[in-house]
């Protein structure tokens, strides 16, 4: 127990001096408020998806990530950096021996960033709330900072812009939408107040429905509800193929006379999302371009 307290000290030392830099040092922006780090580190652990998948980008070394990332293009990370547990556990043991300069946690490790600092300096990366986008391009512009790479975070964020931009044009006008998440059998609406929502608010694509409950894992709906609101876009999530499981399949679960009788339905105006980025990646740089790519193919196929 003697030891224990003399590493947590030790740690928390550690992180207090790193996080009290002076002027000179790193600023970054953190889910829990502005931070600074003395220099840039040289071994990252990354607990978070939505990071793993910008420093991805930015093409930056990564030791130690999650034993299963869920997204098929962060496959070549997974292979070559050390696992470090799951999203919601953190092998502590396997972290220490690491001996990372710094973990980024957030989402679904965020509440382990208090034990995570017992090891090494630890940050709260979370993407949650309003503001997804300019969240998202402040995560990528301090990954940048932190790594060196402020050249190519500001490539990533223009060629994201034009790509949202490109978006917007292809929404305006075409009418509104409806985001459902479906899990096996079950169906939940997001509105733009949700971790989808971002498909609303910075496409300016207008809500079929408004005031849908904006919880975590959506407002539970009927078939029902969505032949009532008669959304002339589907924009559909799979929470089963995003986590790996062999649920009955969205389009499976939608395929039925009430959502058949749906102005989207009847005029193929149905956007099914690569789900695991959007549900398990949201925020990442990745993600976000390739959920873009997918509604811009969609509304390029729509009646």
């Amino acid at each position: 127990m003697a030891h224990r307290n003399v590493l947590r000290l030790a740690a928390s030392l550690v992180f207090a001096l790193a996080f009290t830099a002076d002027a000179q040092g790193i600023a970054v922006e953190t889910a829990q408020g502005g931070v600074a780090l003395p220099e840039i580190p040289q071994t990252l652990v990354v607990l978070d998806v939505a990071a793993a998948d910008t420093l991805n980008a930015l093409q930056a070394p990564v030791s130690g990530v999650p034993s299963k990332l869920y997204v098929s293009y962060l496959q070549d990370l997974q292979d070559t950096a050390a696992p470090a547990g799951t999203l919601f556990e953190p092998d502590f043991e396997a972290i220490a021996m690491l001996a990372p300069d710094l973990i980024i946690a957030g989402g679904r490790s965020s509440s382990q960033v208090e034990a995570l600092s017992e090891i090494a300096p630890a940050i709260d990366m979370s993407i949650w709330g309003e503001n997804h986008i300019r969240q998202s391009l402040t995560r990528l512009r301090d990954y940048g900072r932190l790594t060196g790479r402020e050249a190519k975070a500001a490539e990533l964020e223009t060629a994201f812009l034009a790509k949202l931009e490109q978006a917007q044009a292809a929404v305006a006008g075409r009418g509104s939408a409806l985001i459902v998440m479906t899990n096996g059998p079950r169906v939940s609406a997001y509105g733009a107040g949700s971790r989808f929502g971002w498909l609303h608010t910075a496409l300016g694509l207008p809500e079929t429905v408004k005031n849908v409950d904006a919880q975590t894992h959506g407002e539970a709906v009927s078939f029902e509800f969505i032949a009532e609101a008669d959304p002339d876009w589907l924009i559909v999530v799979d929470r089963a193929s995003a986590i790996g499981q062999n649920n009955q399949a969205a389009a499976a679960t939608l395929d039925n006379a009430l959502v058949a009788g749906t102005k989207a339905w009847r005029l193929g105006q149905v956007i099914y999302l690569t789900s695991s980025n959007l549900y398990i990646a949201g925020g990442g740089i990745q993600s976000m371009t390739v959920t873009l790519d997918e509604i811009l193919a969609g509304f390029s196929k729509g009646g």
